[in-house]
């Protein structure tokens, strides 16, 4: 389930759940896993031409959104490994073919500098987006990798401004839950702890790293892995 923080929890720097991500190794084959768990078929959403990456994008309730995201195959390669782990398109594919598509979190700071700091061997280095006009900042690995392969969080500043939702889709989808299942817990729990988060995964023991999202759909709620 989603783990909920109290508001008065201490002075650590504060995150929030932005969205989550199902990371394909193609944009026809995320959208198909998604419309096989949820019975939804969510529409594009935008080119990302600065690191050669697209989506498709769709609204869980309030501030909260779904993306599919893959190599956009028609667009650039970009001056810097991509995001998401996406250049290394074998490992894509063998977290795809083993059932790992719904593959982490995406957490919002106002400060991510006090975020990162000490921190850049576990998150990666502020990357200001989009390189020519820089509009957000985003945390990224100097190889493009997840962040603890997807255990932890990739990080979103937008500077101070909230996340248009006018443009993306709203089909009635709401985020109930969220589970991660992991062989270490403790150690992610003590990253967790580290910060002030509005919500977060419910982390539970498991063989492998395993995100599991429950979600209410206008069919009744259905699971999203």
């Amino acid at each position: 389930m989603v783990e909920a923080i109290p508001a008065h929890v201490s002075k650590r720097p504060s995150l929030h759940l932005d969205h989550l991500t199902v990371i394909a190794p193609s944009l026809a084959e995320g959208v198909a896993h998604v419309r096989a768990c949820l019975d939804l078929d969510v529409p594009f959403g935008q080119r990302h031409a600065y690191l050669g990456t697209h989506n498709h994008l769709l609204q869980l309730g309030g501030s909260v959104y779904l993306e599919i995201v893959a190599l956009d195959p028609e667009g650039r390669a970009p001056r810097r490994p991509r995001w998401f782990g996406l250049d290394d398109q074998a490992s894509v594919r063998r977290a795809w073919d083993k059932g790992r598509r719904l593959r982490g979190w995406v957490a919002r700071t106002d400060g991510i500098d006090a975020v990162l700091a000490g921190r850049e061997n576990i998150f990666g280095r502020k990357v200001a987006l989009p390189f020519d006009d820089p509009t957000f900042d985003f945390a990224i690995p100097d190889d493009g990798s997840l962040p603890g392969d997807g255990a932890y969080p990739s990080l979103i500043d937008r500077r101070g401004k909230a996340r248009s939702m006018a443009t993306m889709a709203d089909l009635g989808a709401r985020l109930q839950a969220i589970t991660l299942e992991c062989p270490d817990p403790a150690a992610i729990l003590r990253l967790y702890d580290a910060f002030a988060i509005d919500t977060r995964p419910l982390v539970q023991p498991g063989p492998a790293l395993c995100y599991r999202a429950s979600i209410e759909t206008p069919a009744g709620v259905k699971e999203l892995t």
